[in-house]
């Protein structure tokens, strides 16, 4: 299955291109205010570098976040402009599972986190020994209200995670770990294994 996938969830896009379990390109950009263009340049490199058009591909995945108003909204608009276009169909993941999928075979529950602004978060619980499973469902709360959800060692991920660190540290001390830097922005990558999912599902 040829699949390009695209997740505008943060500030940070991501564009990939799958086949079957391969992936071909990957994107990931740090975009802030210029989304919308860099966006479909991005799509339309990845694309070109790999020698193939939008009618090519069998399907377009997306992430439905939550996450960034703006960003999703430019996401989604693009791929439903490429798939109404192309006559392709579109399927779509949460932002949430695709950023836990950043540890994979994690020993302890696995805690994906956005920062939803306003003092709150976006996020979720899930167990990433194999495809994320939702142990708390993605949600948008106060960071202190969903700590207090979490009993023993936890590890945290994203932006929401760098954002409120002290909080958590204090609230968990040593059960809160913590993934690398290089973990904690959401990868197309990821996403398009959950799309490729969603697709065999008939979803």
């Amino acid at each position: 299955m040829k699949l390009l996938t695209i997740d505008t969830s943060t500030s940070t896009c991501s564009v990939a291109l799958t086949i079957g379990e391969r992936l071909v390109s990957e994107f990931l950009l740090d975009l802030e205010r210029t989304l919308a263009a860099r966006l479909l340049r991005s799509v339309d490199t990845t694309l070109r570098e790999a020698g193939l058009r939008v009618t090519d591909l069998d399907g377009i995945g997306v992430a439905l976040g939550p996450g960034s108003f703006t960003g999703l909204r430019i996401g989604a608009a693009t791929v439903k402009g490429l798939a109404l276009a192309a006559g392709k169909p579109v399927t779509g993941f949460s932002s949430l599972a695709m950023l836990a999928m950043n540890l994979p075979w994690a020993a302890y529950p696995v805690c994906p986190m956005f920062d939803a602004k306003k003092k709150e978060v976006y996020s979720a619980l899930y167990d990433c020994q194999d495809l994320p499973m939702p142990v708390i469902a993605d949600c948008v709360v106060p960071p202190g209200d969903f700590l207090e959800r979490l009993e023993g060692v936890t590890i945290f991920v994203g932006e929401g995670a760098i954002a409120y660190r002290e909080l958590i540290i204090a609230r968990l001390g040593d059960k809160a770990l913590f993934a690398p830097p290089s973990a904690h922005q959401p990868r197309a990558s990821h996403g398009a294994v959950l799309a490729r999912g969603a697709f065999a599902r008939g979803e």
